[in-house]
């Protein structure tokens, strides 16, 4: 990390403490830091001590007025290879969340153009309440990246989550960050999890996706360097962090997600999208008859969402690359699912209920591409990602140079 740059926003809350460790850690490895402080942060920890351990002047005022006629928050806020909150406090998730700038921390955060890694910290039942996790979702669909918090003691004296991480752990996930990888500078799109077809209000058609060999995919590849756009239906484990997130329901969702995401340097489709919606859904609950006969549905074929990218020409991704979720013959049905398509590789598996992938951690896999079929040896999906993630990175590598 020599000759990184960092804008580290110290946030008011008890958690500022650990701050002077963090800056010291950061300066042993090459970094530079540029302190801010928000008013409360100011409370903790003082100007001047953060000042002395960063080497640098620490900030605290937007109407500074030397600084403001050559429109210093704004060169702050690009000036950074990384814009670091620690301890973002729920005042500060909040102001980000929903674009405030009353202060020059606020308007820092609204003004930059790089990337933001947020440590929150704050008690308990604040880190639960539903407006934080409400600006938690869409700090993570803006692409911020977070580390923590932790579960433990508090300085309250209550117990449970929402202790700042630990100046190690931010300095890992800085370090992550700020790695220059094979993927920096591209953008990938990800597609994971299932889709919900709804029947009626309260009733949908789904699959047992979890999302979780997609989100691996998306981490790992964020980890890369890539620029991640994360496609979503309702899955059961929770979005990778640092990257944008784009939440959606059903088939047709994620098809107008996807077009709206291109151009992109590379789409990986793991999502498990459902083939057909029902075409008479209710607009109210369906309710049973004295007859007791069951009403009948209509189905209609969804959009054909790896094929339209497959196909589609002017603005095509340089690597398209599908998913192929079968229970029998999964070779010789992924190989025509990848001609019919017209996508450069299949990824297929095994999803047979006795073969545990659906909603399990491990996968075994099977990569189809022009060349022929790459059967790879069970193992954890995380390693499956790091593994595909790599083989992605090298194909783009090879057809940029």
């Amino acid at each position: 990390m020599q000759r990184k740059r960092i804008l580290l926003i110290i946030g008011g809350g008890i958690a500022a403490v650990k701050c002077p460790e963090l800056i010291r850690l950061l300066r042993a490895e090459g970094v530079a830091i540029t302190p801010v402080l928000t008013e409360a942060g100011a409370q903790f920890v003082t100007p001047t001590a953060i000042s002395a351990l960063a080497g640098e002047a620490a900030h605290t005022a937007l109407f500074d007025l030397t600084r403001e006629a050559e429109i210093g928050h704004i060169q702050l806020s690009r000036a950074a290879d990384l814009v670091v909150v620690a301890p973002a406090t729920a005042d500060l998730m909040a102001k980000m969340a929903n674009g405030l700038a009353g202060d020059l921390a606020s308007t820092l955060l609204l003004a930059t153009d790089k990337k933001v890694l947020i440590a929150p910290s704050m008690n308990v039942r604040m880190w639960h309440h539903p407006a934080t996790q409400r600006n938690l979702t869409q700090l993570r669909e803006d692409g911020v990246a977070t580390i923590g918090p932790n579960a433990g003691d508090m300085a309250c004296g209550e117990h449970g989550l929402g202790r700042m991480a630990e100046p190690a752990e931010i300095l890992a996930a800085i370090r992550a960050q700020l790695a220059d990888g094979p993927l920096t500078g591209k953008h990938v799109l990800v597609t994971s999890g299932p889709t919900h077809e709804p029947i009626d209000p309260v009733r949908y058609i789904a699959n047992r996706s979890s999302g979780a060999q997609g989100t691996a995919l998306a981490r790992a590849l964020r980890d890369l360097g890539a620029n991640i756009t994360f496609v979503t239906g309702p899955a059961s484990v929770p979005p990778p962090e640092g990257v944008k997130v784009v939440p959606v329901e059903t088939a047709q969702q994620m098809f107008e997600a996807v077009q709206n995401a291109l151009p992109a340097d590379a789409a990986i489709f793991a999502a498990a999208v459902a083939d057909w919606r029902v075409a008479n859904a209710s607009a109210q609950k369906m309710k049973k008859d004295s007859t007791g006969t069951a009403p009948a549905l209509s189905f209609t074929e969804n959009p054909d969402i790896l094929a339209t990218v497959s196909q589609m020409g002017a603005g095509r991704p340089a690597l398209v690359v599908g998913f192929a979720a079968e229970t029998e013959n999964v070779q010789a049905h992924a190989t025509a699912k990848r001609a019919r398509k017209g996508c450069d590789w299949i990824v297929a598996n095994d999803v047979s209920p006795e073969s545990g992938v659906m909603g399990g951690a491990h996968n075994t896999v099977t990569i189809i591409d022009a060349a022929g079929a790459e059967t790879w040896a069970q193992m954890p999906k995380v390693q499956v990602a790091q593994k595909l993630a790599e083989r992605i990175a090298a194909q783009l590598t090879k057809e940029t140079s």
